[in-house]
């Protein structure tokens, strides 16, 4: 079964709601005025979706449903949608990491990753006594520097921040 594309679908009583892929998003709206004819084509060459619908064509920029609350405002769909995304500072996450391995992955929002840097880091000091927890310790220590400076420009890239 193939997933419906994101997109403002018919529903029953004449309204649309919004599916976002995966689920449904916000409260019914009023049907677009100009969509009185019924649904556009599929943006995929036509046919039913996976849920016996077509979507309507997208609305013009800035044109909103009746009753729909204005982009950016509460209730605007989609719901999970947040404002805009505040930049990672790379030397930040790289001077985290020197002084607490993974730190600087954690900061950067990966902290699974962090947390396994910082447990491999603490698990090569007893393996010091059998010298191979040296290099480890040095590689996992130059690793959680990299990756954190890495991590914070790829977010900053991402989201179209140059760093």
């Amino acid at each position: 079964m193939s997933a419906a594309p994101a997109g403002w679908y018919p529903q029953g009583d004449g309204s649309t709601r919004y599916w976002d892929g995966g689920q449904w998003v916000g409260m019914p709206q009023a049907a677009w005025p100009q969509d009185g004819a019924g649904p556009a084509a599929h943006p995929y060459g036509g046919g039913p979706t996976a849920y016996g619908q077509q979507p309507y064509a997208q609305p013009p920029y800035g044109a909103q449903p009746y009753g729909q609350p204005p982009y950016g405002q509460p209730g605007y769909p989609p719901s999970y949608a947040v404002g805009p995304v505040a930049p990672k500072n790379p030397g930040l996450s790289l001077l985290a990491s020197f002084f607490i391995p993974g730190l600087g992955t954690m900061i950067n929002g990966e902290v699974g990753k962090g947390v396994l840097i910082l447990l491999l880091y603490f698990v090569s000091w007893p393996l010091v006594l059998v010298l191979i927890g040296i290099p480890m310790i040095l590689g996992v220590w130059i690793w959680g520097m990299v990756d954190a400076y890495t991590g914070a420009q790829n977010w900053n890239r991402r989201y179209g921040i140059w760093s």
